[in-house]
Parts: structure tokens; C-alpha cells; sequence
């Protein structure tokens, strides 16, 4: 396996509306420890899209996989297991440790020779599928970070990836509304908008589908102690400072009170998650006196063009 640390270049585009991309970058550095069970089972649901193309990647790249889902990485490397994997990352060392199990049983550097474990990726690395995992939703320039994603994928490689859509906490922000409350989190993205940006920023083909994840809690407790390892609120419109323990009782009061119930008297939750594939595809090339290709890009123009000769 190949790793990169994201050192993020600035950028001039503005940030999601309503979004705060300092909180946002904080949180991106934060040290995370184990991966959210919620990231884990959605990205179990999206390796099961893997089946629907003709052939497995021969490369991948997994963006966050601390927070996208360790035992998710080691599933995709038991799908793929001769395909080379990379790894990015903003805390590449936790990365590395984490995708590698160093100190477990699978804790063998020979075998990741001859099995091409994880290693770092670098702004050169090409792949042929770039996976991201619960990504989206907390990046404050969603399109610059979808432009990034385009530069690391092979010409007629595909990007797969999920996020959290606009149905998420519908039932906790009621119980924020109703108390007065600034949202509990900022807004998410429709899948609509996201197809219409993946093809803005060069994809083509997105497919975009969503479903909606019902999760029951005892308590308002474990259900803020969940939420916290999910993320945090990025909205510039959140409380100012923060709030005191009383408050925080108010608050447990006010969950255990609004949201609703499941027969047996657990609190429900919803989370709707969006997943998407789009395909990276052959460039066009303009025509003019001169016209510079990379070769990448004429490999693949030539390969096209092959495939068309034969289906003839």
C-alpha cells in the first residue's frame, strides 16, 4: 500500500454555503481513533457496488481511511488482492498504522511485498479507482477536492464514493427548531447536485443512488456519544461558545422528549446516505495548429480507439 499526507493547497473557490471551513479544517486534522461503526457499514454496502463492473481495478486509492473505515480497507484488499492499494490522508502516520494492522497477525512486510500492501501516494500517483468513503459532507470545497480526485484517476478509471445527504438528523434538527436552536449541523447536498458537480469537474457517467439508514438508541446519551464520533457541527450559524452542563441536560431532555420512538422504546434516527460512482473519461482533444496531449491521454485515446476498430 501507498500513502499521501493531503497537504491541501489553497483555493480560491468559496466554501459550501452555511459551511465553516475553519471548523471544518479542524476537524480534518483531528486525531480520530477508531473508525465510526456507521462509516464501516456504509462502506461495506458500497463495496458490494463492486460487482456491477466487468473488471476489478488493478489500482486503488483510499482517501481517509481512518475516518472512511479500517476494516473496510481490509476488505477491499481481500476483493482486490492483486491490485496495488494507496493510501491519502491528512494524518498519514495514523493512516499507514491503521491500514497496515502493525503489531496484529497480518503484521508481515515480507508478505506485503509480494502483495503489494498499502503505500503512500504522492500528487503523481494514477490509479484506477479512487475510493471515498463518508467524505464529502464535512469538506468545505467539495469541488476543489473533487477536482483532486480527478488528477489521481487512470484515463477510464471511476471514482466510488459516499456522504451523508439532506434527509440526515431530520428528526434531531426538529428537536433543535423547536427549542429555538441554531441547527445541529450544517446542511448537506443533494445527490442531484452532486452528480451535476462530479460532471462539472470532468467525470462522466455518475450514477447516484440513496437510501435511508433508520439507527436506535437507549438514550440521548449514546446518541450524542455517536454523533460526536461521526463528526462535528461545521454550520457558522452553531452556538458562539461553549455550552454548560445544564444546557447539555436540557438537551438530553429535549431528545428523550422529541424524537420518536420504535415499538420497543428506543429513539430513532435517520441518516440518509448518498452513493456514487462516475467514470474518468477519454479527453477531447481540441483541434488547433498545436495541440499538446500528455501521454497518459493518448494511450488512452489509442486504446479507445482500438475497441472501436474491434467492436466493427
Amino acid at each position: 500500500m501507498t500513502a499521501s499526507r493531503l497537504n491541501t493547497p489553497p483555493e480560491p473557490e468559496t466554501a459550501v454555503p452555511g459551511l465553516d471551513p475553519v471548523a471544518a479544517l479542524r476537524w480534518q486534522r483531528h486525531a480520530h481513533g477508531d473508525s465510526p461503526w456507521l462509516h464501516e457499514e456504509v462502506a461495506s454496502r458500497m463495496a458490494e457496488r463492486l460487482q456491477w463492473f466487468r473488471e476489478p481495478p488493478a489500482s486503488w486509492l483510499h482517501w481517509e481511511p481512518v475516518r472512511g473505515g479500517v476494516q473496510a480497507h481490509q476488505r477491499l484488499r481481500s476483493l482486490l488482492p492483486q491490485a496495488q492499494a494507496w493510501v491519502a490522508a491528512e494524518r498519514l502516520d495514523d493512516a499507514l498504522k491503521a491500514t497496515r494492522e502493525e503489531g496484529g497477525a497480518a503484521w508481515n512486510p515480507l508478505r506485503w511485498g509480494r502483495s503489494r500492501g498499502p503505500q503512500a501516494a504522492d500528487a503523481q500517483t494514477r490509479v484506477r479507482m479512487l475510493w471515498a468513503n463518508m467524505q464529502l459532507h464535512m469538506e468545505p470545497r467539495p469541488q476543489a477536492l473533487i477536482r483532486r480526485w480527478h488528477a489521481h484517476i487512470e484515463t477510464d478509471g471511476f471514482l466510488m464514493f459516499s456522504c451523508l445527504g439532506p434527509d440526515s438528523l431530520r428528526e434531531l434538527r426538529t428537536v433543535y427548531a423547536q427549542a429555538g436552536w441554531p441547527a445541529p449541523s450544517h446542511d448537506f447536498t443533494d445527490m442531484h447536485d452532486w452528480g451535476d458537480m462530479l460532471v462539472h469537474n470532468g467525470f462522466a457517467e455518475p450514477v447516484m443512488d440513496m437510501e435511508r439508514i433508520t439507527l436506535s438508541y437507549s438514550g440521548a446519551q449514546p446518541l450524542l456519544e455517536e454523533l460526536r464520533g461521526l463528526g462535528r457541527n461545521l454550520s457558522e450559524r452553531r452556538f458562539t461558545a461553549c455550552r454548560s452542563r445544564a444546557w447539555r441536560e436540557h438537551l438530553c431532555q429535549a431528545i428523550e422528549a422529541g424524537l420518536p420512538r420504535s415499538p420497543d422504546g428506543r429513539l430513532l434516527l435517520t441518516f440518509e446516505v448518498i452513493y456514487g460512482h462516475a467514470y474518468k473519461p477519454v479527453p477531447r482533444v481540441a483541434l488547433a495548429p498545436d495541440t499538446a496531449v500528455s501521454m497518459e491521454d493518448m494511450r488512452a485515446m489509442l486504446r479507445q480507439q482500438r475497441r472501436r476498430d474491434s467492436a466493427a
